[in-house]
This record gives C-alpha cells, sequence and structure tokens, in this order.
C-alpha cells in the first residue's frame, strides 16, 4: 500500500511548481466559460428538447470536469513522457482523422466528426492539434537531425496529409489555423525568409485554385463573396453577431435578455463571443481579452529561460494555437473575416473544443513549471 505521504508530497511538487499566474488565467476562462453556458444555453434547450432545462449546461459542466483531469494529468507527467504519449496518442487521432471521410457523420455539408456507438460524437482534429504541436517540437527541434531543412520537410510530410484531410472535409477553418501555427512555429525556427515566404505563397496558392475551380468547395468562394458583399443574404449569421456586439454596448442588456442565441444556429459555439457581448457589454470581453494578453506575455516571459528547443517550440505551438483561435473566432464575430466555425477556447460549448484546449492548457503548465 503507498503511503499517503507519498501522494501528498507529490501534489505538494506539483502546486509548489507549477506558474500560478499562468494556472489562475485557465482557471479563469473556464469558471466564466461554466457561468456563459449556464446563462446562455437553457433558453437554446427549452427550444430544441421542448423543456426548461440544463441539458447542455450539464454537459459542459461534464466536459470541464475531464478537462480539469487532463490538465492536471499533463501538467503533473514527466517531459520525457510527454513526448511518448503524444507520439501516441498522435497515432491513434491522426488515424481517426483518417476515418472521418468514411466513417463520419455529415453536419451541414461538411464531415468532421466521428460518432461510433461506444463513444461520443468527437472531432478528430481538435484531439489531434496538441499532440501535433508535441510531434513538430520533437521534429523542428532537432531531436532527430541537426539539419534545420530536413527538419523543415519532415515536418512537411507530417502536416500535409493532415491539411489534405482537413480540406477534402471541407474544413478550411482548421485548415488556415494549423497552417498559421505550422509556419509560425518554422519562422521562429530560423527558416530562411525566402522559403518561408515560397511556402505562404503556395499555399496561398492551392487554397486559392481549390476554391476557385473545385466544385467541393464552391461554398466557401460564396462564403468570401458575399462577405464583401453586405447585402449578400449569407451574411444573415455574422450580421446578427455584429448587431449583438453593437446592441449590448458597454455594458450589455442583462443576463437573459440576449436574442443572439436563438436567432443563430450554434450561436453558443460558434458566436459566443457576441453572445457575451450582447448580454454581459464589450467591457466583459476586454477582461476576456485580456486574460487571453495575460496568458500570452506568461508564456512568452519563460521561454527564454527554457534550454530545451523542442520544449520551447512545444510551448510557442500550444499558446498559438490558443491564441490564433480566439483572433479567428472573434474575427468572424465581428466581421473582419468571413464565417469559419471556429469556437472560442475554453468559453464555446463543446466537448471536443474543451477537452482539446484543456491538454494545450497541460502541456503549457508543464513546460512553465519551475525545474527541481
Amino acid at each position: 500500500m503507498v503511503n499517503k505521504n507519498f501522494y501528498d508530497n507529490l501534489i505538494y511538487d506539483w502546486w509548489k511548481n507549477i506558474d500560478k499566474v499562468i494556472f489562475f488565467s485557465f482557471i479563469a476562462l473556464i469558471i466564466l466559460g461554466i457561468f456563459f453556458s449556464l446563462v446562455s444555453t437553457s433558453l437554446i434547450a427549452s427550444s430544441k428538447l421542448g423543456t426548461n432545462n440544463y441539458y447542455f449546461f450539464l454537459r459542459h459542466l461534464i466536459y470541464v470536469f475531464l478537462g480539469l483531469i487532463l490538465i492536471i494529468f499533463f501538467s503533473a507527467l514527466r517531459e520525457k513522457d510527454i513526448y511518448k504519449i503524444a507520439s501516441l496518442f498522435f497515432i491513434i487521432f491522426f488515424v481517426s482523422l483518417l476515418l472521418v471521410p468514411i466513417f463520419g457523420i455529415e453536419v451541414k455539408g461538411s464531415k468532421r466528426w466521428l460518432d461510433f456507438p461506444i463513444l461520443p460524437r468527437f472531432q478528430p482534429i481538435e484531439f489531434l492539434k496538441p499532440f501535433l504541436i508535441v510531434l513538430l517540437s520533437l521534429v523542428i527541434g532537432s531531436r532527430f537531425t541537426s539539419n534545420n531543412y530536413l527538419n523543415f520537410f519532415l515536418s512537411t510530410l507530417i502536416v500535409l496529409p493532415i491539411l489534405l484531410s482537413l480540406i477534402l472535409q471541407p474544413d478550411i477553418g482548421q485548415t488556415l489555423l494549423i497552417s498559421s501555427v505550422w509556419l509560425s512555429l518554422i519562422f521562429v525556427s530560423g527558416v530562411n525568409l525566402y522559403l518561408l515566404n515560397f511556402l505562404i505563397l503556395f499555399s496561398c496558392s492551392i487554397l486559392g485554385y481549390l476554391i476557385l475551380y473545385l466544385p467541393k468547395f464552391f461554398y466557401i468562394k460564396s462564403r468570401i463573396t458575399s462577405f464583401f458583399d453586405v447585402t449578400s443574404k449569407g451574411n444573415y449569421q455574422s450580421q446578427k453577431a455584429t448587431d449583438a456586439i453593437i446592441d449590448g454596448g458597454f455594458f450589455g442588456k442583462g443576463i437573459g435578455e440576449g436574442t443572439l442565441n436563438t436567432r443563430v444556429p450554434e450561436a453558443h459555439t460558434d458566436y459566443v463571443i457576441s453572445v457575451i457581448s450582447e448580454e454581459f457589454g464589450v467591457l466583459l470581453i476586454l477582461l476576456i481579452l485580456i486574460i487571453f494578453l495575460v496568458l500570452l506575455f506568461k508564456v512568452f516571459k519563460k521561454i527564454p529561460y527554457e534550454k530545451n528547443d523542442s520544449n520551447k517550440i512545444v510551448l510557442i505551438g500550444s499558446v498559438l494555437l490558443i491564441i490564433f483561435q480566439v483572433l479567428i473566432h472573434i474575427g468572424v464575430n465581428i466581421r473582419l473575416l468571413p464565417t469559419t466555425g471556429m469556437t472560442l477556447p475554453f468559453l464555446s460549448y463543446g466537448g471536443s473544443s474543451i477537452l482539446s484546449s484543456s491538454i494545450l492548457a497541460g502541456l503549457i503548465l508543464n513546460f512553465t513549471k519551475r525545474k527541481i
């Protein structure tokens, strides 16, 4: 039987060494997500399920509980164990991603989810993203070879099939997100700028060709066209989201007074920042942005003190994955970007998104904790 003092010391060491500011930044976002889920999804549950209950809120609460377990688990692991576990999970969720076109369920013209009888419905790419960052850090961080350009080529071989799978779903939002993070990691690793510019232009050219000439991606072309045409019916959701932010003003209409979550489908996921702004005002949105900025600042402040290049890349990739997703989500809500269906980390409803963000939080806490 293991001595109780062993567990007490384990918990004490974990708490003593983690960065408290980063930890409480994540906790603050999680608590805000729970609160907004409580006040914004009861009407949705009422209209969809025919009864006034807290169906979505309770599901959100369950995923938050599982997310907290993941945060503690990944933040408490030894660094070498993280790389082993991440490699295994990368393979599992990469195979799951490849199965989406075959066994995936179609929602609004896209196949992005798997729904097996023994498992709840999940989106493989959400779970793949954190482990992709760890695997890329192994490759780009020169664990396998000292040749930078060979490392970049190997990273391309890893990322390319993932991007192709996402394009086929199609899921352009996640494609742009992963491409942006991958190119950012290459940039900070010291690649020649001419090569980086070539990769960016090549990626944009391929994406442009797909959108303009392949019928499967014409819906993206219509979204972009309607984005620049303010009178288009394709702007209905984003226009309602922008109107909700304007109507909320600085202090909001009050709890339960917002109407966006009943007028726009999936408002509690893709347009949650507008739902929050309508009921609680722009000032609360600024507070949320400040929390994300504090998180970004604290992580980047820790990076110079990390000696291992792969660990640095994990930190950079993890925090950029969160921040880029925040920027895309807000950009869509204020009509700076076309609709992409991007969730807001920790705050949007959705099990896959919450658990994925929690894994990223655990990785960040692990690689920023004090070394002993």
